[in-house]
């Protein structure tokens, strides 16, 4: 398939979802609205969203994690009202975080995402993380030796409510976000499926190609989504494993991207579209904004393919290490 600036994957459940989106993390973890630099970077994300769509960006990945959805609702709402696109144009990702894991917690969760939205419903809406944290408002609910506080988690129950939220056509599509095999099959294999996962959003970039979690999911028809893919630079957050080297740097990838006049990043970006995976470029600066959208103009050849292939080391940079003593923590399986 020839891949263009309006290219879409088709989804098991038959809804469209655009191959490249906006990320919207704002890099700093755990978020707190008294942090002024946090407060500053909330705001670029309005402006960031507004650009992106005025380049041609028609996705937009968010979270409610982020605590920005009240600032992208109406950047959103301000390139429909000037006309630039319609609502059916854009595709909305949003996620349901780790502390609303209990069923009777999912929709009214989804209601306060989607009033910060002004929107009726959202395209996609994903389960985070695997793993459930305290119930309730405090989104990193910490011991007194700063551990986090788990939950017991029924994937299944979560699940069932996500499937729940689809009827009620507050959301379009339902997905999952750093599942491993395991966990998908637990989903896949719930007597009673009404809907399939349409995708799983996972780290993936050329240290960590997740060949085999790819290959899982294309043939159950679950897309894969790639966060991360320009090595999540500019993070700082404990969250995050920061002795991994930043896959950009690496010299196969400069020598494939100096001989196509390209950055490291837009051959990133297009090596993982070639592999019929959707990716999610985050940037709140304009020049990166528009260059992570200008892979549509080239394309890698095969050897090409194959050497970054041979990349791989199976590294994350988001290993969320703080979860590993959850049952339901994904990263101790292979894939």
């Amino acid at each position: 398939m020839a891949l263009s600036k309006d290219s879409c994957i088709t989804m098991n459940d038959g809804n469209k979802i655009p191959v490249i989106a906006l990320g919207t993390f704002s890099g700093t973890l755990p978020i707190t609205s008294a942090d002024v630099t946090e407060k500053i970077l909330k705001e670029q994300v309005g402006e960031a969203t507004k650009l992106a769509i005025n380049i041609g960006y028609r996705h937009i990945d968010g979270a409610f994690l982020y605590s920005n959805e009240q600032i992208i609702g109406p950047a959103i709402q301000a390139k429909i009202a000037d006309g630039t696109v319609k609502r059916e144009d854009l595709f909305y990702t949003g996620k349901l975080w780790c502390t609303f894991h209990k069923p009777d917690l999912v929709e009214p969760i989804l209601r306060r995402t989607l009033k910060a939205l002004r929107m009726n419903y959202i395209n996609l809406y994903i389960i985070h993380l695997p793993v459930s944290l305290k119930f309730g408002d405090n989104l990193t609910p910490v011991n007194e030796k700063g551990e986090f506080i788990f939950e017991k988690t029924d994937l299944c129950a979560v699940w069932e409510a996500l499937e729940a939220c689809k009827d009620a056509g507050l959301v379009k599509s339902i997905g999952v976000s750093n599942f491993n095999r395991r966990q998908l099959e637990m989903i896949l294999n719930k007597p009673g499926l009404k809907y399939k996962p349409v995708c799983n959003q996972v780290e993936c970039h050329p240290y960590l190609n997740q060949k085999k979690l790819l290959e899982f999911c294309k043939k159950n028809d679950i897309v894969l989504v790639a966060y991360g893919v320009l090595g999540s630079i500019n993070v700082n957050t404990d969250w995050q494993n920061h002795s991994i080297p930043p896959v950009l740097h690496d010299p196969a990838i400069a020598k494939i991207a100096q001989k196509y006049h390209k950055s490291p990043a837009q051959v990133s970006i297009r090596y993982t579209i070639q592999r019929g995976i959707v990716v999610i470029a985050k940037s709140f600066t304009h020049n990166h904004i528009e260059d992570n959208f200008k892979v549509f103009d080239f394309q890698l050849t095969e050897d090409d393919m194959k050497q970054i292939d041979g990349l791989n080391k199976n590294l994350r940079y988001w290993n969320f290490e703080q979860f590993s003593k959850h049952p339901q923590y994904p990263f101790h399986d292979e894939y």
